[in-house]
């Protein structure tokens, strides 16, 4: 690539984490809250975006890594009394193995195939954290704030209930997600993503494993997953099995595709504009449902390939 415009999408990017670090001394209470909660959720859509827009694989089976995340870490800090790292550590790790286990088992279908496969494990998970109800507590959730100890860092107590904490942690995970994606995008492995996206056939006769590389990007996407959901939990001290649900397999599909599936920027452009969406529909009708609704059918009218995509497509041909 022309290192001119590689210092361009470098900057640009950059840029955007910037912005969003000297962004929270301006916000409301109200939206420094939800801009924590929209770059978790960012990082989650930019995990499945590996997966979707540089592979080409759609799946329906990610809330089983984000509630892996969820669920490893929120309960060993519920049960073992685990402090924030530990717990981080725990929900990636969990991430990590689950997705080893499932694509050893699922990752030779596509197309069609894949997305039944990954929607009935995922189904299969969701119904396990309502069967182990007695650990879990099912659909009523665990609340760790009272068990979570606060974070020591250079002598500083930080308090996960304090909302500077909160969104600083959540910029932190969404910074670096970020930059490991950029990492794979223009590494040789990315490249080797995007021919498979583009014929897998193709790839293969050109002499790449192909199981392997889908493996890798299964495994990447699962763990940038897992680790939002670890962090969720953290931040917002509750874990519980909505977080394993059909509704946080659709979200980042969702997300990914209103913002731009295989941009850098579209995850966080996309998971921002819904929760946005959602939440100012709500507060005019009860139907807000509809509302949205009508809003996606327009963008799809008007923005074929998201807006990051058709940004890219149009006037921005340089962006990643």
């Amino acid at each position: 690539m022309n290192r001119r415009i590689f210092a361009r999408v470098l900057a640009l990017h950059l840029g955007v984490v910037a912005l969003l670090l000297v962004a929270q001394f301006f916000l409301s209470p109200y939206h420094h809250t939800n801009l924590a909660r929209i770059m978790i959720f960012a990082t989650f859509a930019s995990g499945y975006n590996i997966l979707l827009g540089y592979t080409g694989l759609l799946s329906l089976g990610h809330a089983m890594f984000f509630a892996a995340g969820v669920y490893g870490a929120g309960l060993p800090v519920f049960y073992l009394g685990f402090g924030a790292p530990e717990a981080f550590a725990t929900g990636v790790a969990s991430s990590f193995a689950l997705a080893i286990v499932f694509g050893l088992i699922v990752i030779r279908t596509g197309g069609v195939s894949f997305l039944i496969v990954t929607l009935m494990f995922a189904q299969a998970a969701f119904l396990a954290t309502l069967y182990f109800n007695e650990i879990t507590l099912g659909d009523q959730g665990i609340v760790i704030s009272q068990t979570l100890p606060p974070l020591e860092v250079g002598g500083a107590v930080l308090e996960f209930s304090d909302p500077d904490v909160k969104y600083n942690a959540a910029l932190l995970l969404f910074a670096v997600a970020f930059l490991v994606c950029m990492a794979i995008v223009y590494s040789p492995i990315g490249r080797v993503f995007v021919a498979i996206r583009e014929n897998e056939a193709r790839t293969r006769m050109l002499g790449y494993n192909t199981y392997k590389y889908k493996l890798a990007s299964l495994t990447i996407s699962a763990t940038i997953s897992g680790a939002s959901g670890a962090m969720y939990a953290l931040l917002f001290s509750y874990i519980g099995s909505t977080f394993a649900s059909i509704e946080y397999s659709i979200f980042p599909l969702l997300w990914t595709l209103v913002g731009g599936m295989g941009t850098l920027l579209g995850p966080l452009l996309g998971t921002g504009l819904m929760f946005y969406l959602v939440d100012i529909a709500s507060g005019l009708t009860e139907s807000h449902l509809i509302v949205v609704g009508i809003a996606l059918v327009a963008l799809v009218l008007y923005f074929p390939k998201g807006l990051m995509g058709t940004i890219r497509e149009k006037w921005l041909p340089w962006l990643p």
